[in-house]
């Protein structure tokens, strides 16, 4: 097989990956935590064993589905950070991204974040263990921005690790709660964060040579 032909069956391949990771989301809408192997197969128009051969088993597609939707956000959070703003703005504008994107696809986040009501064989996925690992992702990513901007003293890297991973898990909780039960609006919500975040960033100097924060 010739470099050519090899090119055009792995483009095949991720195409098909791609449709099939579409059709997994639209299960996902419909049936959040609940969405099952089966259902997503009959989406796609295919058999359940060709769906395991592209992801090899249910770890394996919400694995990919996670990676899809935590870029997606990723995303849209760096574009609140590098926003032409001042620092509270973009304080607020970033909490607000995250917040509007659970609220905007309620069911994907379940999906993402809370194990299935029914988990035996294939009634849904257990994804509640896997969320962990997406959290520290994002920790993780925020931690290097903060890093990146913001003069912490010499032991800056440690405590940007502290709070990239502290401020997510606030969003976190508080968006779980929130998004449960509505106490407030979602303009409230985020200046209340804000609010109990800004004191310390407020203080914080820019990094000599930064982006700026």
């Amino acid at each position: 097989m010739n470099t050519t032909q090899r090119t055009d069956q792995q483009r095949s391949a991720d195409r098909r990956r791609r449709e099939l990771l579409e059709a997994a989301d639209r299960v996902v809408l419909r049936d959040g935590p609940g969405a099952s192997m089966n259902a997503i197969a009959a989406e796609a128009g295919i058999t359940k064993p060709i769906l395991y051969r592209h992801f090899g088993d249910k770890g394996g597609l919400y694995a990919a589905l996670a990676k899809r939707h935590t870029d997606a956000l990723l995303d849209s959070l760096r574009a609140a950070l590098d926003a032409p703003a001042d620092r509270r703005e973009r304080v607020e504008a970033t909490l607000d991204t995250y917040l509007s994107a659970i609220e905007a696809r309620p069911q994907v986040y379940r999906f993402l974040m809370h194990p299935a009501e029914e988990s035996q064989s294939d009634q849904g996925f257990d994804v509640g263990k896997h969320s962990a690992p997406l959290l520290r992702r994002m920790g993780e990513e925020l931690a290097q921005v903060i890093g990146d901007r913001l003069d912490l003293g010499p032991d800056g890297r440690r405590l940007a690790r502290v709070w990239g991973h502290g401020i997510v898990g606030m969003m976190h909780a508080a968006g779980d709660w929130w998004l449960g039960e509505r106490p407030c609006s979602r303009a409230e919500l985020v200046r209340s964060l804000a609010d109990l975040l800004w004191g310390r960033l407020a203080a914080a100097g820019d990094k000599v040579g930064g982006p700026g924060f």
